[in-house]
């Protein structure tokens, strides 16, 4: 039924927890392999996308945490963020959390910090402007290269006016928001067509 290190492991975590585990795995590897599928259907691709933490990538406001604690993320967001990686784009995350010694141990936890290329966390008033810029200043890409999504408004809509295609998540990034982000992406890259001369 197992192989000798899965029936190790199956002995060592007990089934149950075992067949959530594996379970889980299985479903990033098809989110992922979903998430590649709908970035193979863009030409135009941004060079980096940026997630806040808090109610976008896990379901949980960091400063509400021990750090103890074992950390979770809404179903879709390690798939999203391993298609993009493989698909070689860049990702970053731009956090106003006022416990980033709590955010970070928990992105180690999950064994996703290493993927990101820039990690911006902490409080501010600014709506996460300055959080891109230190983004822009640390990786080069022009903020009209970018994608970001978020659960504020207010951060939508200022990192928006800096040029930034930005993406209102209501409930965790998901398959759907990774497609309207870069139909919206390549809806703002294409040239408009009032610009052509008659």
């Amino acid at each position: 039924m197992y192989g000798p290190m899965e029936t190790k492991r199956v002995r060592r975590l007990g089934f149950r927890k075992f067949a959530r585990k594996r379970g889980k795995m299985g479903e990033e590897e098809k989110t992922k392999k979903e998430g590649q599928e709908i970035i193979s259907q863009f030409q135009k691709l941004p060079r980096l996308v940026v997630f806040d933490l808090d109610y976008t990538l896990w379901p949980f406001y960091c400063e509400c945490c021990d750090e103890d604690e074992m950390p979770y993320l809404y179903p879709h967001a390690k798939g999203i963020l391993l298609a993009l990686k493989e698909k070689g784009i860049d990702v970053a995350i731009a956090s106003r959390s006022p416990t980033p010694e709590i955010a970070k141990p928990f992105l180690d936890k999950l064994g996703i910090r290493s993927i990101f290329v820039a990690e911006e966390i902490f409080s501010s008033w600014t709506h996460k402007t300055e959080h891109f810029q230190r983004i822009h200043r640390r990786t080069g890409v022009p903020f009209s290269s970018m994608l970001f999504f978020d659960d504020e408004d207010r951060n939508i809509e200022a990192v928006s006016k800096m040029g930034v295609t930005s993406i209102y998540v209501g409930n965790g990034v998901n398959l759907r928001a990774l497609r309207q982000g870069l139909s919206e992406y390549l809806r703002k890259s294409e040239p408009s067509s009032g610009s052509r001369h008659k």
